[in-house]
């Protein structure tokens, strides 16, 4: 099958990297090259080849009965029910056997499935995230790898205990690899009574990874090769141990934070990935509205005082702060960050990491930072009284500092300065703006429809989060997720922010140094403009990016908080 004419307009260089990818990989590629959507392409290369697209098929049952799983995993193709023009014909062994694939097969694919199989291969292409999916579905990430047929075979050439390692060690790699093609952030390994479970967290929420169903027979392997790749004591499985994992996936390099911990049945294993050439967002990419945006550049001119983004952990602070970075970085200013740990690289930007099992804190390495001329601090979290004195007192002798504190809401945050002890005319006199956010799923384009809500239930909902019916556009269809292929049915597929900022203005300056209450600041900032979470939260949902159940996931807290508007 002639393919040359996918390559017409790309490089001799780009043609020799795609065809080094992996099979999965290569439409994606080709697609990004030449700024052409994926689905398109794949039309375009089922002409060219003259196979015939599938944009849904019926797995055979029991299909590695019919082709080995090692070859279902390397070819990245499987076995369907029936071919498209058999009219209801079974597969017998003198007909071809109907192979839907992600990317056209070569001869090599036709000789080995025909001496393995029997019967001459008949090729169907499908979209690579649905036959992706379904290979992961049904037979578990790294089945191929803890193949105990293929294990017995190779043991006439090595020594069992070898092949095993190599087994569990390419198991390991596929696990982490597929998190990475699926955007998860966290890999969790979770011993419990009869088996090992693995969960991806992806967009926030924990995805269950369907795995071999022999994959308790590897746990001490498995384990053990974790805490190997991060160079922890296999043999210590009593105490928690915490370390780092550098990890090569193709042209992104990982940086992944372990940490073991002893439970009733093993040790359960949790992974942070950290790219470290994750691309960071754009102040719009964050989710932040025109006008927002706008307050938050006008901020971040300033050449003194503390802006501060708070919420709890994984509503995507760190991100937040890296975007404000990238916005500021001037040639002209001298810019220092101290974090835990250094999640984004920026070019141009001094960036630290804090050991506090060596004495580097953030308040010492604040210390020190203030004697290396900066312009512009960012520390990466206050959290105690001698970092946030540290930083107010860098904020009044001339230097912008950003930091974020752990607070639900925007108003929050200045009471929990005071209750750290900090002077409160001191707050009022440096802290600047205050940013509170969270992350809401974003729905999947793809599949996303036209919800079908009780009037009564959005007009609850609407009570809830504060915002007036008259303000729904008549007619209007808020958006619901569905789930499909391209989102692992989730119906989601990435994240967006919903933010409430706030300024200290003269009047909520007063109410600081009089120590009033968050919802008294609260009631006097919404008073002078400012949007809430909730109706953050509202224009994306009016925008058809997220739904109204994602928003009211956090509407508990900011219901809460303003009771005394009712």
């Amino acid at each position: 099958m002639d393919i040359s004419n996918l390559y017409t307009d790309l490089s001799e260089t780009d043609r020799q990297e795609i065809e080094a990818l992996p099979r999965a990989e290569r439409l994606e590629q080709i697609a990004t090259l030449r700024n052409q959507p994926t689905k398109q392409l794949l039309e375009e290369v089922a002409r060219t080849c003259k196979i015939p697209l599938v944009k849904d098929f019926e797995l055979l049952k029991n299909p590695t009965e019919t082709i080995p799983l090692r070859l279902i995993h390397t070819y990245q193709c499987l076995p369907i029910a029936q071919s498209q023009d058999s009219e209801g014909k079974k597969n017998e062994a003198s007909e071809p056997l109907p192979l839907v694939t992600l990317w056209p097969p070569d001869p090599i694919m036709d000789r080995w499935i025909f001496a393995t199989c029997g019967r001459q291969p008949q090729w169907f292409l499908g979209n690579p995230e649905m036959v992706n999916n379904t290979i992961t579905q049904h037979f578990g990430v790294g089945a191929d790898s803890l193949d105990e047929s293929d294990i017995l075979t190779e043991e006439a050439e090595l020594e069992s205990e070898e092949d095993e390692d190599a087994a569990v060690i390419r198991f390991v790699n596929e696990v982490v690899q597929k998190a990475v093609n699926d955007r998860a952030t966290d890999i969790h390994f979770e011993p419990l009574r009869d088996e090992l479970q693995i969960r991806y967290r992806i967009d926030g929420e924990l995805v269950p990874v369907r795995v071999p169903d022999n994959l308790i027979k590897f746990q001490g392997a498995i384990i053990s090769r974790l805490k190997i790749m991060a160079k922890l004591n296999i043999s210590e499985k009593r105490r928690p141990q915490d370390g780092r994992i550098a990890f090569g996936s193709g042209e992104n390099e990982l940086d992944i934070r372990i940490s073991t911990f002893p439970t009733m049945y093993g040790e359960s294993v949790s992974l942070r990935l950290l790219s470290q050439k994750s691309k960071p967002l754009s102040m719009i990419e964050l989710g932040l509205a025109p006008d927002e945006e706008q307050k938050l550049t006008r901020a971040l001119a300033s050449p003194h005082g503390i802006i501060l983004v708070t919420g709890p952990t994984g509503s995507g602070k760190s991100t937040s702060l890296t975007a404000y970075i990238r916005l500021i970085n001037k040639p002209e200013r001298r810019i220092i960050t101290v974090e835990d740990p250094v999640e984004y690289e920026v070019p141009g930007v001094n960036q630290t990491q804090v050991h506090p099992e060596i004495g580097l804190t953030f308040a010492k390495a604040l210390r020190s930072v203030l004697r290396q001329d900066p312009d512009v601090i960012m520390v990466g979290e206050i959290r105690d009284r001698e970092t946030a004195d540290i930083a107010i007192r860098a904020s009044l002798t001339g230097h912008l500092v950003l930091s974020t504190l752990h607070t639900n809401d925007a108003p929050g945050a200045l009471t929990r300065l005071i209750d750290m002890d900090i002077e409160p005319f001191l707050i009022a006199s440096s802290v600047e703006m205050i940013v509170a956010q969270r992350l809401v799923r974003r729905l999947c384009p793809n599949c996303a429809r036209p919800a079908n809500h009780d009037p009564l239930h959005i007009e609850s909902c609407l009570s809830t989060m504060q915002i007036d019916r008259n303000e729904v556009p008549h007619g209007q269809l808020l958006k619901s997720a569905q789930g499909c292929e391209r989102c692992r049915n989730l119906g989601f597929r990435g994240r967006i922010g919903i933010f409430e900022i706030l300024r200290v203005t003269d009047e909520i300056h007063e109410h600081i140094v009089q120590r009033a209450s968050a919802r008294k600041i609260r009631q006097t900032a919404i008073e002078q403009g400012m949007n809430t979470l909730m109706r953050s939260g509202w224009a994306h949902i009016k925008n058809g990016q997220t739904t109204l159940e994602e928003v009211m996931r956090y509407a508990e807290i900011e219901s809460e908080e303003s009771e005394i508007l009712h």
